[in-house]
C-alpha cells in the first residue's frame, strides 16, 4: 500500500493506494460522529457494500442507491441524498462516504458541502477516472442541460481510498475511459510520464495490477502537487482541464452518458494537440505520438459527426474557464507542459473544430 497527502494546511488528507487494502485501513479515524450514511449506485452497491458494512460495525450506517449514469448526475439525485440524511436525522457530525464512480463522488461531495453547511466525507472511487481525478482535489457538483459540472462547490474529503481491486470488474470500456485521465497527466505534467505510458499501455489495458498500481499512483501524486499549489483553480490547477473544454461540449451535445467522460476527454485531448500542432508550438510527430497512444488505449479521437463548428462554439462559451466572453483553452507549449490560453488564432481552432474524420488518417 502506497501513501500520498494532498497538502492543504489543515485540511490536508491522505491519499491510499493499492490492491485490496479497504480492510487495511482504520476508518474510524476519518470518521467524526457515529452516523454514516453511504452513497453508492445500483450497479457498485451490491458488490461491494457488505464488505464496507462490516467494517463500520461500531457506527450507525445508513444508505441511499442511486441510480448508475452521467445521465443522473443532477440536482433531483443530490436532493434524494438530503432526504435520506434528514429521513434518518443525520446530524452535523455525520460523515457521508462516497462508494462508486466520478458521479457518486462528485454528488456526494457536493451534498457533503450543502448538508448542514458542511459535513465530513469520505471518497472509496471504484473506477479508474475516479481513481485518478475526480475523488481528488475536491472539485464536487452536478451537471445542467446547458454546461457539465455547472453547480458545484469545491469541498474537500477527509480521505481518499484507491484501491485497484475495484477494476477486476470493470469493463473494458471503463477502463479505457480512466485511462484517458491519465494519459492526460503525461501530456500535461510529466514527460517521462508520457513515455511510460507508451511502452505500458498494453499492461493497462489487460488491468496488469502492478502497472495499474504505478500509474494510479504517479497520477494521484501529480494532482496532488497540482491541487496544493492552487485548490480553486486560479493558475495552473486549470491544466488539468486539457481536453476539457473540448470534450465537456461533445458529452452536452451528445447528451449525458452517451459518450463517457473519458472518451469525450480523448477527443478532447486530441483537439487540443492538434490546435497546439497548427500554432507551431509543438512538433507535428507528437500528434502522431498523441493519436498512436489514444487508440492504443481504445479511445476516440475524432468528435462525433453530427458536431458542427457552431455547436462546439455555442457549448464551449458556457465553460468554466471563459472569462469575459473569450474562451480559454488548456494547450500544450511541449510534452510536459501545458498553458491555458486565449491567445490564439480564431481561423486555426475553426479548422480543428472542423475536421471530423480526417484526425483518424493521420
Amino acid at each position: 500500500m502506497h501513501s500520498l497527502t494532498v497538502e492543504l494546511g489543515e485540511r490536508s488528507y491522505p491519499i491510499f493506494i493499492g490492491n485490496n487494502i479497504l480492510s487495511d485501513i482504520n476508518l474510524s479515524e476519518y470518521i467524526v460522529g457515529r452516523q454514516v450514511l453511504i452513497v453508492s449506485n445500483e450497479t457498485i452497491a451490491p458488490l461491494y457494500m457488505a464488505k464496507l458494512d462490516m467494517l463500520l460495525t461500531d457506527f450507525c450506517v445508513d444508505h441511499i442507491i442511486l441510480p448508475d449514469g452521467e445521465q443522473y448526475k443532477n440536482l433531483e439525485q443530490v436532493n434524494t441524498i438530503f432526504d435520506q440524511l434528514l429521513t434518518c436525522k443525520h446530524n452535523r457530525t455525520t460523515t457521508l462516504i462516497a462508494l462508486g464512480g466520478g458521479v457518486v463522488g462528485d454528488m456526494t461531495g457536493f451534498a457533503a458541502a450543502c448538508y448542514q453547511r458542511g459535513v465530513n466525507f469520505i471518497q472509496i472511487p471504484t473506477t479508474i477516472l475516479a481513481q485518478v481525478d475526480s475523488s481528488v482535489g475536491g472539485k464536487t457538483g452536478v451537471n445542467h442541460p446547458l454546461g457539465k459540472n455547472m453547480i458545484g462547490a469545491f469541498y474537500q474529503p477527509n480521505l481518499v481510498i484507491a484501491d485497484i481491486e475495484y477494476f477486476q470488474s470493470l469493463p473494458q470500456r471503463q477502463v479505457a475511459a480512466g485511462i484517458a485521465e491519465i494519459i492526460k497527466y503525461g501530456f500535461i505534467y510529466d514527460a517521462d510520464f508520457f513515455v511510460w505510458l507508451e511502452q505500458n499501455i498494453s499492461a493497462l489495458m489487460a488491468k496488469d495490477a502492478q502497472a495499474l498500481s504505478y500509474a494510479v499512483y504517479r497520477s494521484c501524486q501529480i494532482k496532488a502537487e497540482v491541487v496544493a499549489k492552487d485548490e480553486k483553480e486560479m493558475g495552473i490547477r486549470a491544466w488539468l482541464n486539457f481536453g476539457h473544454t473540448f470534450g465537456h461540449a461533445i458529452e452536452t451535445h451528445q447528451g449525458y452518458g452517451s459518450w463517457l467522460h473519458g472518451e469525450a476527454v480523448a477527443t478532447g485531448m486530441m483537439m487540443a494537440v492538434d490546435l497546439s500542432c497548427r500554432l507551431g508550438w509543438i512538433e507535428p510527430a507528437l500528434l502522431q505520438r498523441a493519436k498512436d497512444l489514444l487508440e492504443a488505449a481504445q479511445l476516440p479521437i475524432c468528435a462525433p459527426e453530427d458536431m458542427t463548428v457552431d455547436d462546439f462554439l455555442t457549448l464551449m462559451s458556457v465553460d468554466k474557464k471563459v472569462l469575459d466572453g473569450s474562451i480559454r483553452l488548456v494547450l500544450l507549449k511541449e510534452l510536459g507542459q501545458a498553458t491555458v490560453t486565449a491567445d490564439f488564432d480564431r481561423a486555426l481552432l475553426h479548422e480543428t473544430l472542423s475536421l471530423g474524420k480526417q484526425l483518424a488518417q493521420l
